[in-house]
């Protein structure tokens, strides 16, 4: 329409709001090893000591030189050395020490003969083969050096993660505070979930399945409930979220122009400032994004797809940008090949819910539901992907390439 303004690209619009978020002040907290698991490191953890701190076996056997070690010829067995409980002294020539995993290598031993090709009887060990040098050997440090950076900042840490950082000797980490995400449901039709529903409410979906997005990449959610069509119920949610010291402020629903959405206005009466509204997608044009003095601020669609479509292309980056966490801006679409036929797009880009498999020749099927309305949450449940569509995207066919976006 002449004068409209033009809808933002969701690229451009996704760099905006990771641009504020990364000017948005982290505060760095330190926490135990344990329970450290989620939280993003706020700096690059070092190794404190050498893993394995000595050379060590891989395997039960005996410990030789590999230049004594002929097949058929004993070997005078003078001690052992297991895990925790090492040989004291030197391995001699023509001579062994039985061995067990994780046991540290006795000095003069350069060589590990498992207990499977050797046979042990009256103080003597006789080899069935001969061996090599470092053969079922752990070198020292093999896993990693003292000094050596382990962990990278801006890591979200895995359990994988967790278990190196207690290797590496670390019973606490410096993590980034959990940003806190005040979400707030807007409606006069909306109700909870529970036995006393009326029966012509729409249940408040969103704000449940936009809580579980954002407690799965680490934000605490303050929940704000619902807020009724009216500037007062808005309001005192507002002062709700700024005395619980929220991070980010979002809205689900209200953010259009109708004459009961009054997210903007009210926002707007209290000094927001708007950064963009609308955006060239489907599901999901009216989406608002700015701040409210220090808070950031977003605005979601009420529509249930497009809410949680929009929470994962959006409030997902988000919630990791404000944890500092590398994964924020990173690429996190694939190809897949399309699984039936398409019409050509228009000007938004289109994220359709599909289901993936995997053809005979091994390659990843993305097929999108033939029926795509933003009410339908039956939908979006069985999806496993969205598949991406350009805008002005041209007709496409059944084995086409496509982007997808796994859910």
């Amino acid at each position: 329409m002449p004068g409209e303004t033009p809808l933002l690209p969701v690229a451009e619009a996704r760099a905006r709001l990771l641009a504020r978020a990364g000017e948005q002040p982290k505060p760095i907290e330190t926490v135990p090893i344990i329970r450290a698991a989620g939280r993003v490191l706020a700096a690059d953890l070092l190794a404190t000591r050498t893993q394995p701190p000595f050379a060590m076996s891989s395997m039960d056997g005996y410990a030789v030189r590999a230049a004594d070690c002929r097949p058929g010829e004993p070997l005078r067995t003078l001690g052992e050395s297991a895990a925790g409980h090492p040989f004291e002294g030197a391995l001699q020539p023509g001579t062994a020490i039985r061995i067990f995993t994780g046991a540290k290598l006795p000095d003069g031993a350069d060589s590990v003969l498992i207990q499977e090709e050797a046979r042990a009887e009256n103080g003597f060990v006789t080899p069935a083969n001969a061996v090599k040098p470092g053969q079922f050997i752990r070198r020292a440090g093999r896993d990693f050096t003292a000094g050596e950076t382990g962990l990278s900042a801006g890591t979200r840490l895995t359990p994988s993660h967790i278990a190196l950082a207690a290797a590496m000797n670390h019973a606490s980490v410096p993590v980034y505070r959990r940003p806190r995400i005040a979400l707030l449901a807007t409606g006069d039709e909306l109700a909870l979930p529970g036995p006393d529903v009326p029966p012509d409410a729409t249940m408040a979906s969103n704000l449940i399945g936009l809580s579980a997005l954002v407690e799965a990449q680490g934000g605490v959610v303050i929940d704000l409930g619902i807020a009724r069509d009216n500037e007062a119920s808005l309001n005192a949610a507002v002062d709700r979220a700024i005395a619980d010291r929220a991070d980010l402020l979002v809205t689900i629903g209200g953010a259009s122009v109708g004459d009961y959405d009054l997210v903007r206005p009210v926002l707007a009466a209290r000094g927001a400032m708007l950064d963009f509204y609308r955006i060239a997608m489907r599901p999901g044009k009216p989406l608002n994004f700015g701040s409210l003095g220090s808070i950031l601020y977003l605005g979601l669609p009420g529509n249930p797809v497009s809410a949680l479509v929009c929470g994962t292309l959006f409030l997902v980056p988000l919630v990791l940008a404000l944890q500092a966490s590398a994964r924020a801006g990173a690429e996190r679409t694939e190809a897949a090949f399309l699984g039936r036929d398409l019409p050509a797009n228009d000007r938004r880009e289109d994220y359709l819910r599909a289901t993936l498999s995997t053809d005979a020749a091994g390659r990843l099927i993305a097929t999108p539901f033939d029926d795509q309305d933003s009410s339908l949450l039956s939908v979006l449940a069985r999806a496993e992907a969205l598949v991406i569509r350009a805008p002005g995207a041209p007709a496409a066919k059944p084995g086409e390439t496509c982007r997808i976006l796994r859910l």
